[in-house]
């Protein structure tokens, strides 16, 4: 497959060998979310945002699985790298109770592990003061590891803050922290102590008018502030072990925060000296344009959960914020699946090396204005950072049609929030390939209109 020409091509989607595939696939797997009948064939053409399904499909991925593939598919920037590694058995080792490394000294490896990817971490939040990493094998564990070390540092409190629309996880622990869908929740149990506080939408609000409830009148008092007022307040600041948000909200609908209310929370969490987490496994790694989504605002996180396009769950934070005994958080192959390792930091190498935040930027930009420009009825928002980006419509209806009008002409997008598709492309997507998928899009729009 050449990128620099390749396109989209569906005869029929799913095809013949797609639906032999999904039945057998699900004649043994649990029930999960599934969004598309669609069958990657790893053995067919694939770079960049373009794969090819078993029925010889081509899709144009502007998913990048959920932000997980950053670099999209076959990657030589990553590829040429893994390569030179002579594969080995076991590629996962016990990580917390054995070392790694390709037998060269530190900081001079070829294949960089899991202690070359845990120095890039700390290089990547060392203006946030952050300087240990631990391991994990999910962005779920990530930020299960967050909150205990924010429970475990605040000597005993009992609440913990979120945010209407958050999303962070769906392991027990994480799921208590969720107000996205109920469907996530329901029917189990749940952390005690978790207070919801409306996470102001800068669509909702501007410098003057607060619609999402953060800031209850003009009086620039918002909710948490008076929750936690020690006169007037119910929660007791010393009580409060953490606050975490996700910089930007993924699931909930790609929100972007407004101004007034990061800085509202960046004060609080400084005048209380309260333990802030920033959810960073999809704002994460060079997606929004910076290293961090919370790179934007002036929040300074005390620990960030990232995974995703680091291949592994990663909880960063200070070496005197981390529990200092050694049971505390514990995981059997994050600090030792080493092929993952190797991935996220070859990465993040990728990123710098190639200057893929800028592009990100840059890209984003194109995709939003092309979008806006074509002036579609049904579309009621166009927002992003960098290349994490979102359409509103003017129903989930309407949402749900383009997003199959896209498949059927072979772009892959995402759903989030109630009427909202987000567009994911790989971070080094060039301009050719986001005026062929925004293309694409508003042909779809068009088609559904």
């Amino acid at each position: 497959m050449d990128r620099e020409t390749a396109t989209p091509r569906v005869d029929t989607l799913p095809g013949e060998k797609a639906r032999e595939w999904v039945e057998y696939h699900r004649s043994n797997a649990a029930p999960s979310t599934y969004v598309y009948d669609f069958v990657w064939d790893v053995s067919a053409d694939a770079e960049g945002p373009f794969c090819t399904d078993v029925d010889g499909n081509v899709l144009l991925d502007f998913t990048s699985h959920v932000a997980a593939a950053p670099l999209g598919y076959n990657n030589p920037k990553i590829l040429d790298r893994l390569r030179e590694f002579d594969l080995v058995d076991p590629l996962k080792i016990a990580g917390q109770d054995f070392y790694v490394s390709d037998g060269q000294r530190p900081g001079e490896e070829r294949f960089p592990g899991p202690a070359g990817l845990m120095e890039r971490l700390v290089e990547a939040t060392e203006h946030y003061g952050m300087d240990t990493v631990f391991l994990s094998n999910s962005g779920a564990e990530a930020v299960e590891n967050a909150i205990k070390i924010a429970y475990d540092e605040s000597g005993g409190a009992k609440y913990g803050v979120t945010f209407e629309g958050a999303f962070h996880g769906r392991t027990l622990g994480a799921l208590s922290l969720n107000r996205s869908k109920s469907v996530y929740r329901r029917d189990f149990p749940e952390l005690s102590g978790i207070v919801d506080i409306p996470y102001c939408d800068s669509r909702a609000c501007t410098a003057d008018t607060c619609d999402c409830g953060f800031f209850p009148d003009d009086s620039g008092v918002s909710r948490l502030r008076q929750k936690l007022d020690p006169d007037r307040g119910n929660v007791h600041s010393d009580d409060v072990a953490f606050v975490v948000l996700e910089p930007i909200q993924g699931e909930g609908g790609y929100r972007i925060p407004s101004e007034a209310f990061m800085d509202e929370v960046a004060a609080l969490c400084s005048e209380h000296d309260i333990t802030l987490v920033a959810d960073e496994i999809q704002t994460g790694v060079g997606r929004t344009g910076k290293m961090w989504g919370s790179d934007h605002y002036a929040i300074e996180p005390d620990v960030i959960s990232s995974a995703k396009a680091l291949r592994v769950g990663a909880t960063v934070s200070r070496r005197d914020v981390f529990p200092e005994e050694k049971a505390r958080i514990s995981s059997t192959w994050g600090a030792g699946d080493i092929i993952s390792s190797l991935q996220g930091a070859l990465t993040i190498d990728a990123i710098r090396d190639y200057d893929l935040m800028a592009n990100a930027v840059e890209r984003g930009r194109q995709f939003q204005e092309f979008v806006r420009d074509a002036d579609l009825a049904p579309v009621t928002d166009v927002r992003g950072k960098g290349l994490l980006l979102a359409v509103q419509f003017d129903s989930k209806e309407r949402r749900n049609d383009v997003q199959e009008a896209c498949l059927q002409k072979g772009l892959l997008t995402l759903a989030c929030g109630y009427d909202v598709i987000r567009i994911l492309p790989p971070l080094d997507v060039t301009e050719r390939e986001i005026e062929l998928g925004a293309s694409l899009f508003c042909e779809a729009v068009e088609a559904c209109a």
